[in-house]
């Protein structure tokens, strides 16, 4: 089993920025590739970015990318953050992080492949 715990949610301005942590513990002893997701009430979970197992490779959906980064803090991805800049209104929502050991990264944008999830932090983001 692997836990996932995030934070670094709150409330902020449109234009201004957050920085959210995701950190991995339990069975950490192989990379996963871990991916962010969002949702917002009443929509479908929305994938936003993911970082592949060996930190090569990262992906960002259209609505994000140029205003948010994925980064991992080692080679295991235990400690994997989302900066996300130029914030609006319509970023509001529940955000999760997400874990798999599958290493296809062909479906990373599929919410479907990930195993583990966090219990998700509540980003809300004021006109």
């Amino acid at each position: 089993q692997v836990q996932l715990v995030e934070s670094g949610g709150g409330l902020v301005q449109a234009g201004g920025s957050l920085s959210l942590s995701c950190v991995a513990s339990g069975r950490t002893f192989s990379p996963y590739t871990m991916g962010w997701f969002r949702q917002a009430p009443g929509k479908e979970r929305e994938f936003l970015s993911a970082i592949s197992h060996d930190g090569r490779t990262v992906y960002y959906a259209d609505s994000v990318r140029g205003r948010f980064t994925i980064s991992s803090a080692n080679t295991k991805n235990t400690v994997v953050r989302l900066q996300m800049n130029i914030l609006k209104p319509e970023d509001s929502a529940v955000y999760y992080c997400a874990a798999t050991l599958t290493r296809s990264l062909a479906g990373v944008r599929n919410a479907l492949i990930y195993d583990y999830w966090g219990q998700g932090t509540q980003v809300t983001v004021s006109s």
